[in-house]
């Protein structure tokens, strides 16, 4: 994960593989690099106006059964939480973020973890864990994105 993380400066480009899929607003790429225990791994480039915004995702588990679900959910959690990551420019930063522990009934639980004392380069990327019911399973995602701005926080305004 960490080497996921170090390329996140470079939009994923070290580990950006071919084009999967293409549509209007984004472009699907296969990523060439696999994290220890996933069963699939990509990079999203998403076009604005503005500029270009890279995701990554690794799917970590499918079932059915919503018990391992959740405890696969805890412990990528518990992996990652106040995990250190030397950048590339050789500062050291702590992802660090609240546990939910999922409720079955609800579907959906995610955890997002930020860097503490983050610089300008890493402050807006995000790490997602995230368990969702979808179509009879329960699939355990990781997500590692750019968040511009809190949903609660208001956006520019222009008059």
């Amino acid at each position: 994960m960490k080497k996921v993380i170090r390329d996140y400066p470079h939009h994923f480009a070290g580990l950006q593989g071919v084009v999967v899929e293409e549509n209007p607003q984004s472009i699907n790429y296969a990523c060439k690099f696999e994290v220890s225990g996933a069963e699939s791994s990509s990079i999203t480039r998403y076009s604005s106006k503005d500029n270009n915004v890279f995701s990554w995702q690794a799917l970590m588990l499918t079932t059915e059964d919503f018990e391992i679900a959740k405890k696969k959910f805890k412990a990528i959690y518990n992996a990652l939480n106040n995990l250190s990551v030397k950048m590339d420019y050789g500062d050291t930063f702590y992802l660090t973020g609240k546990y939910e522990s999922p409720v079955e009934e609800k579907k959906f639980t995610s955890v997002v973890l930020a860097f503490e004392k983050a610089d300008r380069i890493i402050q807006r990327m995000k790490l997602e864990i995230s368990l969702q019911y979808e179509m009879l399973e329960w699939k355990v995602r990781v997500l590692i994105y750019e968040k511009d701005r809190e949903d609660d926080e208001q956006g520019e305004t222009i008059e």
